[in-house]
């Protein structure tokens, strides 16, 4: 009986290290990859399509949507868009590029165009201080956001006229004449309009 108590007991332990080897075995869980978890970027809000619809009413249906929303802190939705260039010319840095550009803004029921960008830079009282005498054929945007000014945009030529560079010309809007108007070479000063641009007359020696 004794030795049949011992076999017994000698089964039993057996058995039971048998049973934690079968868990340290099949029972652990594969390490979790924590790389992988990351969280997805938030997706680009749409263009709403009031806003899609008003940017091609005024430049057509090839027109792009850069920014909308309260762009001049003035608490009414302005849109800036414009018909941006296909393809990039050869020796241009790639970058924001256009022939006509708009911002529009909401009144009321209606929209207005307050600014616009094609051969010159115009608002609704005439020529910016500081826009090229010379035509402009296509031209290059850089644009920021901040709470303090809103919009603020800064225009460069794609090709610089012959008569000399042009440094950007910044373009902000102005709270006092509440309006879009261009700003100093230290772009902290807004600068007039003029009602018409004086075209450079050749001499002939």
């Amino acid at each position: 009986m004794k030795a049949h108590a011992r076999s017994s007991k000698h089964w039993v332990a057996a058995l039971f290290a048998f049973c934690l080897l079968l868990a340290a075995c099949g029972g652990a869980e594969p390490a979790k990859d924590t790389k992988s978890a990351e969280p997805a970027k938030p997706a680009e809000p749409a263009i709403p399509p009031e806003v899609q619809s008003v940017a091609a009413t005024a430049l057509g249906e090839e027109v792009t949507v850069l920014r909308h929303g309260d762009l001049a802190k003035t608490g009414a939705t302005h849109v800036l868009a414009a018909n941006l260039l296909k393809v990039t010319p050869q020796g241009v840095a790639p970058g924001t590029l256009f022939t006509r550009l708009v911002i529009l803004a909401q009144e009321k029921d209606k929209w207005v165009q307050v600014f616009r960008c094609d051969e010159y830079l115009k608002n609704g009282k005439g020529f910016l201080g500081g826009t090229p005498l010379a035509p402009i054929a296509g031209w290059r945007i850089q644009h920021e956001m901040s709470e303090e000014n809103g919009l603020t945009m800064y225009f460069t030529p794609i090709h610089q006229p012959a008569s000399g560079a042009i440094r950007p010309i910044g373009v902000r809007w102005n709270a006092k004449t509440r309006r879009y108007q261009s700003l100093d070479r230290n772009y902290e000063t807004f600068l007039g309009e003029v009602g018409a641009i004086e075209k450079p007359e050749s001499v002939l020696r």
